[in-house]
């Protein structure tokens, strides 16, 4: 069953431009949106599993210049 977050991100100050131009090109990444406040920007993925997450996560977008902190929310089944 796939899997679909949430995912909150903080950047750098100037790099919310940058950041989201990198995101929109990660696999499973569906929507890529800058925002006025915190946080900077709202993602949608949608991924085959958790692992799959943990790692576009952890080796992705933890890995993009600007990105200072991320807060994921799995989708919950009902």
């Amino acid at each position: 069953m796939a899997t679909r977050a949430y995912i909150l991100i903080k950047v750098k100050t100037g790099k919310t431009k940058d950041v989201v131009a990198s995101l929109k090109r990660i696999a499973g990444v569906e929507q890529a949106h800058p925002c006025f406040g915190r946080p900077d920007i709202f993602v949608f993925i949608n991924v085959q599993d958790e692992r799959s997450l943990s790692d576009v996560v952890i080796s992705k977008i933890h890995a993009i210049d600007g990105v200072e902190e991320t807060d994921t929310h799995i989708v919950a089944e009902s």
